[in-house]
């Protein structure tokens, strides 16, 4: 089953804002990894975040994370946050259980 991946406004603009190679890395492990298998944890890739409500997962692409949600059939990209400031990312922008 495909999944159908979009991007929050916020994301989108995230995206855009990486360098060219880490545009191109991140796009090809979303379409790798979100469109088929989003929620398929691994020690290193996928991992289902604890503790949160929003986002429910993270995608580890070299020092990016991807962070999403997965409803139905659908993925939602909320935020993409080089490593040394997704800990602030998940404090403002996550939603805590």
């Amino acid at each position: 089953m495909a999944y159908r991946v979009t991007f929050s406004p916020q994301a989108r603009s995230d995206f855009h804002a990486l360098s060219a190679y880490d545009r191109a890395r991140v796009g090809d492990a979303v379409d790798s990894h979100l469109l088929h298998r989003p929620m398929l944890e691994s020690k290193s890739r996928i991992k289902r975040l604890r503790g949160l409500k929003k986002p429910q997962y993270r995608l580890r692409v070299d020092t990016v994370r991807v962070y999403y949600d997965v409803s139905d059939d659908e993925v939602t990209v909320l935020g993409i946050v080089n490593k040394a400031h997704a800990e602030q990312w998940l404090q403002e922008q996550g939603e805590h259980e």
